[in-house]
């Protein structure tokens, strides 16, 4: 029997209230999501990049609209029976309104059971909204968070070590204040120095996601644990190692006039496993 929504909501919710940290990973079309499920991991994560990439597009400009990322996110939950959250990048819209729209379709619409609003703007004049604003954006989605028939998981993020203000005390500002206006779980993407993020993690009292796959940032699951992370993911780095290898063959066929990429790729057939059978 198919998992209805509301268990999937309910599985998400006890992952991030059991001890440790678990790893959500992120893929960006529903085949990743197939082979990331066979994997055994407890729940899947969308990623804005990957699905940008994957349309011919830059990330984090406004190219993807709402509709594109819902049906994406679509794609990935009919996919699998894992949980499946998504990065709704500021909620396709300046207003709390917006915000809490674009929760209220993601939940409704697009069957997810948790996604993340962020307080950066997409002008680069002005990166980060302003502090005021960013909490009323979090309190509207939350709220249409928790007006959802299953239960949802909101992520608010603050976004300032992504945009070139790398200050903690503002991150701790946002993510005390987002908190205390209803999110559920808590991300500053960006960080890099385990002080830093043993900081956050003890400053807040709810869940921290952190980013991992960044260079200069080695850090392994039992590391983050340690420094008090209950959720990892990985943003766009499997789409960037898969077009990395892309890359290399590309380079190799056109500069080299070779094929010895082929000996290193996945079979067809073991890809095929993966895939549904119709």
């Amino acid at each position: 029997m198919p998992v209805t929504q509301s268990e999937k909501g309910r599985r998400f919710q006890a992952l991030h209230a059991r001890g440790g940290a678990f790893v959500i990973p992120n893929p960006w079309d529903a085949g990743t999501a197939r082979i990331l499920t066979t994997f055994g991991f407890e729940a899947l994560t969308t990623t804005s990049a990957g699905l940008a990439f994957t349309l011919g597009r830059r990330d984090g400009e406004g190219a993807v609209s709402r509709d594109e990322t819902l049906a994406n996110a679509k794609a990935i939950v009919d996919a699998t029976d894992l949980p499946v959250a998504a990065d709704l990048e500021n909620g396709f819209g300046d207003a709390p309104e917006a915000a809490a729209e674009t929760i209220r379709l993601a939940g409704e619409a697009a069957g997810l059971v948790g996604g993340s609003i962020e307080d950066a703007t997409g002008d680069p004049d002005r990166p980060i909204y302003d502090f005021g604003h960013a909490v009323e954006r979090v309190a509207a989605a939350a709220e249409a968070a928790r007006a959802l028939p299953a239960p949802f998981v909101f992520v608010a993020r603050a976004e300032n070590y992504l945009h070139g203000r790398p200050d903690l005390d503002d991150t701790i500002r946002r993510l005390q204040a987002f908190a205390a206006a209803g999110a559920d779980a808590l991300y500053a993407p960006g960080l890099t120095r385990a002080d830093d993020i043993r900081v956050v993690c003890a400053a807040v009292a709810k869940p921290v996601n952190v980013l991992a796959g960044l260079k200069g940032a080695p850090f392994s699951v039992a590391a983050l644990a340690a420094l008090g992370v209950r959720r990892i993911s990985v943003g766009s780095a499997l789409t960037r190692a898969a077009l990395g290898a892309f890359l290399e063959a590309a380079r190799e066929i056109r500069e080299q006039g070779t094929f010895r990429f082929a000996d290193a790729a996945v079979s067809f057939a073991a890809v095929s496993d993966f895939m549904e059978t119709r």
